[in-house]
């Protein structure tokens, strides 16, 4: 599990890669623990969460619809196209009014269950991209994740920097996490997001040989320099539009705000006309 105590040597870290973006050759997304990093501590964390709530959710649900015809194929391991630079938005009808949420960096007993919590009382569907070393420990939230509906995906093992690392240091970084998402749900991630939004060649060639689409964001809350529970509220309710993925955090640090802004931005949207939901698995 990652500990607070990382928080200042990521951002630190982060901030030497700030100019990377989406600007890099190889198309990186842009930077930010916000692919994970470990966060600073706003209030003190809340105390750690209770079994999780009972399902309420039908299959039918309206929310729940995932975007039609969007999404990567279940295909087998490399046979997936490599792309060159990371999707930063679903292309779907604009009169839809759909949008994607995201959360990365868990998960995190502390903080996923109540955001677990709050996407069922609305009866919506998210992403999260799960490190290895949290999730390997917390399989039951996993579990209760695809048991609601929700896509997980690959943020690697450790959150490294995968543009410092060679092909044969990153491969275990992202296999062995697909391994940990496929024995604790039955399928491996059918998407991979690079810590830090950093890609390059090799980022993208193993993700594809492993059958995952690369998903960067259109909105960065930037919770993870918790900015303060209404500043990433604005930030989500500003930057809403039909198509846009927003960048959130169940782990890394003290994710309080970020738990708190999801109850009060999810709302809104909803409320605004906007469909949350999730990029459509379909089968081969």
């Amino acid at each position: 599990m990652k500990q607070d105590q990382n928080a200042s040597g990521r951002r630190a870290l982060l901030r030497g890669f700030t100019a990377v973006g989406l600007a890099a050759l190889t198309g990186c997304a842009g930077t930010d623990r916000a692919n994970a990093p470990a966060g600073a501590s706003p209030s003190a964390a809340p105390a750690a969460a209770g079994p999780p709530a009972a399902r309420v959710l039908g299959p039918s649900a309206y929310r729940l619809r995932p975007i039609a015809g969007y999404g990567p194929q279940r295909v087998a391991p490399g046979k997936l196209k490599v792309r060159h630079r990371p999707i930063l938005s679903m292309d779907f009808e604009r009169s839809e009014r759909a949008m994607v949420l995201t959360f990365d960096d868990g998960p995190d007993p502390r903080y996923t269950p109540d955001i677990l919590r709050t996407l069922r009382r609305h009866d919506v569907r998210a992403m999260f991209f799960v490190c290895g070393e949290m999730a390997v420990d917390n399989k039951d939230l996993l579990r209760e994740m695809a048991d609601d509906g929700h896509l997980i995906g690959n943020h690697t093992w450790t959150h490294p920097l995968l543009t410092r690392m060679t092909r044969h240091g990153m491969r275990p970084e992202i296999e062995r996490t697909c391994e940990v998402v496929e024995d604790a749900v039955g399928e491996p991630p059918a998407w991979f997001r690079a810590p830090y939004g950093a890609w390059n060649r090799a980022a993208f060639r193993l993700g594809a040989e492993l059958g995952m689409e690369p998903l960067a964001w259109t909105v960065d809350t930037l919770d993870w320099k918790t900015p303060g529970t209404d500043t990433i509220v604005s930030r989500v309710l500003g930057g809403a539009a039909p198509g846009v993925v927003v960048l959130n955090h169940d782990a890394g640090g003290n994710r309080s705000q970020s738990v708190a802004a999801l109850r009060d931005y999810l709302p809104q949207l909803l409320d605004d006309g906007y469909r949350i939901t999730v990029p459509r698995r379909r089968g081969i």
